[in-house]
């Protein structure tokens, strides 16, 4: 199974921020100590182009050059930086890459990602550029090239509503936008998905999972992807600083498996992104991301092992 980093661009925050930037590559030591058969590569670059399949020319001229507003720095949440430029392109090319291994092999992932709240023509909530966006439209395009048309499912379950995905798919009927989130959590104005699911504070295991059967069953209802992009974020965990439900280790881990099942019973391929993550002890969020990661290569295997 092949995994994308760009965990080596990283950010010169000031002392006390709050976005915990280690995690990335205390992931990454994970999975090279717990599960070393994931190929772990270098994320490409994501170029202009790419970028504009989601988002405007000013955007991505104003956080290329420097020349964005200080408000809008302060909306993502940021200092602007040329590391942070590179960081967001690099993180968005992992989620391309991503997808075009899934197609490949069934399953990939990008090691970061999943920077839901970055809207068409501005960023937002650490988001710069939306990823998922990006690579749902460059894997369409790409396969149009073919003639071929191909529709995405983007099942975001961070714990925060992907309220910039949902804004620019919000008139795009090749891409179902699923939100499963906190109703009373950030971000305060919500957009309309094709499918939001809001959850109490206190939501705990058994409630969650229940919601998330319904989610699918509707799901599939409704669409029928081609190809799914999963925003697996670790902040639904019971012990995160922003998330506000009560999921346990065992909670996620059954969350992620119902979600990979899911793809597998279809045979539709899905890269998965590590959206947020920001239990106290990092070292918790890494254990939950680990876990994405055991029950994602368990289902690549089925799929290597279906080719066979």
């Amino acid at each position: 199974m092949r995994a994308f980093y760009s965990g080596q661009f990283v950010l010169p925050l000031p002392p006390g921020h709050r976005f915990p930037m280690s995690r990335y590559a205390l992931l990454r030591d994970r999975l090279e100590e717990h599960l070393p058969a994931v190929q772990m590569d270098q994320a490409p670059r994501a170029s202009d182009g790419e970028l504009a399949l989601a988002h405007t020319p000013q955007w991505i001229a104003a956080i290329s050059d420097g020349s964005v507003s200080p408000q809008a720095m302060r909306e993502i949440g940021f200092p602007w930086s040329e590391a942070m430029v590179e960081r967001s392109r690099r993180s968005t090319g992992a989620t391309i890459a991503a997808c075009r291994a899934a197609f490949a092999g069934g399953i990939s992932a990008n090691m970061a990602g999943g920077t839901h709240h970055a809207y068409a023509d501005k960023g937002g909530g650490f988001c710069v550029f939306n990823d998922a966006a990006v690579a749902a439209r460059l894997m369409q395009a790409e396969h149009g090239r073919s003639g071929r048309q191909l529709k995405v499912a983007v099942i975001d379950l961070d714990v925060h509503q992907g309220n910039g995905t949902a804004s620019i798919f919000r008139n795009d009927a090749s891409v179902f936008t699923l939100s499963m989130h906190g109703q009373k959590n950030f971000p305060f104005r919500k957009e309309a998905s094709d499918l939001d699911v809001e959850l109490p504070d206190g939501c705990g295991d058994a409630d969650y999972l229940t919601a998330l059967e319904h989610a699918l069953d509707e799901l599939d209802r409704r669409f029928s992807p081609g190809l799914v992009i999963y925003l697996a974020g670790a902040d639904p965990f019971e012990r995160d600083r922003l998330g506000r439900l009560k999921l346990s280790f065992d909670g996620l881990e059954a969350r992620d498996r119902r979600v990979f099942d899911w793809t597998w019973q279809r045979r539709i391929p899905a890269a998965f992104a590590m959206a947020g993550g920001y239990a106290s002890d990092i070292a918790e969020t890494v254990q939950v991301q680990l876990g994405t990661f055991r029950v994602a290569f368990d289902y690549w295997r089925r799929w290597q092992n279906a080719a066979r």
